[in-house]
């Protein structure tokens, strides 16, 4: 099992002293991942709710955020063997020919520890304020990462599709890890799921009852299998959002059972987000620390 924690870059986290002392701490923890999310408004009369669900408010963390890549490439300096991940990066909010440098150069620079991770989002507020339609973002998505890895594999770059388009060109360099840093993508609908199992390397799911994320765990293998990929190669880091409580042990006994229901069910890696659990800094170490060993102890 491996075992990740989300980076502080948002809300009251998003220091660059937090940064640096939540990589090193998580790292000398025996923590194995960084991972970051994305968000580039908070507006106050959103489209849409929280999550894609009408009426639901956004977290008022989210006000703050970070660059996603930006921070990583910034933790990676201040760490050694730890994966750097996104849960999840708007993927159709950059241009694909400059997000494949960007994550090229993250993977070089941090010794080959990049873990792609794409959503589509669910606010059209922000693909409005990045002038990207909201319709067709699947299809969008699905270029998007034929791009990347015709600039990730081959030598001479070309590419002319509904979206994009790319004259024959040199793209140096290609990213540490062969034949490309892995893609995750997150993915809910039966669509979305073939589409993990067609194109990437792994799924990103989220904290959801068991019952539900067993039912789409099982569908995605189904895909993964009919797409004729290996059952060994499958990934799927889980996001555990870790709610507020004022009693650090009952937070890290009801976060390692749920992790523990998680890794019983055949998935086995999980990452926790401590940003709206914690009110200081000291206290999201803590937990981190009781959380991992709890784990660790079994």
């Amino acid at each position: 099992m491996r075992i990740g924690i989300s980076l502080p870059h948002y809300g009251a986290f998003a220091t660059k002293e937090a940064v640096v002392e939540v990589s090193r701490a998580a790292e000398a923890m025996g923590y194995d991942s960084l991972w970051t999310g994305d968000r580039i408004l908070a507006p106050l009369n959103p489209s849409d709710g929280y999550g894609g669900v009408p009426g639901a408010p956004m977290p008022s963390s989210f006000k703050t955020y970070f660059d996603p890549l930006t921070a990583l490439t910034f933790a990676a300096a201040h760490t050694q063997r730890m994966r750097l991940g996104m849960s999840a990066l708007g993927a159709l909010w950059y241009p694909p020919v400059l997000l494949a440098r960007t994550l090229t150069t993250l993977d070089i620079l941090s010794g080959g520890r990049v873990d792609a991770g794409f959503g589509i989002a669910w606010m059209r507020d922000e693909y409005t304020a990045v002038n990207v339609p909201w319709k067709d973002r699947g299809g969008r998505l699905d270029e998007t990462i034929d791009v990347l890895k015709t600039i990730w594999t081959q030598e001479i770059v070309e590419h002319h599709g509904r979206y994009f388009d790319i004259v024959p060109t040199t793209i140096e360099p290609k990213p540490l890890q062969r034949p490309h840093p892995p893609i995750l993508l997150a993915a809910f609908a039966p669509p979305a799921l073939e589409r993990v199992a067609r194109h990437a390397d792994g799924w990103l799911p989220v904290q959801m009852p068991m019952p539900n994320l067993a039912y789409l765990w099982n569908t995605l293998k189904a895909e993964w299998d009919k797409a004729g990929r290996e059952p060994a190669t499958l990934r799927a880091p889980l996001r555990i959002n870790v709610e507020p409580n004022d009693a650090p042990d009952a937070t890290v006994k009801q976060t390692a059972d749920y992790a523990r229901e998680v890794f019983e069910l055949g998935i086995d890696e999980v990452f926790i987000d401590l940003g709206q659990a914690c009110t200081t800094l000291p206290q999201l170490l803590d937990i981190a620390g009781r959380f991992i060993t709890v784990v660790h102890s079994g």
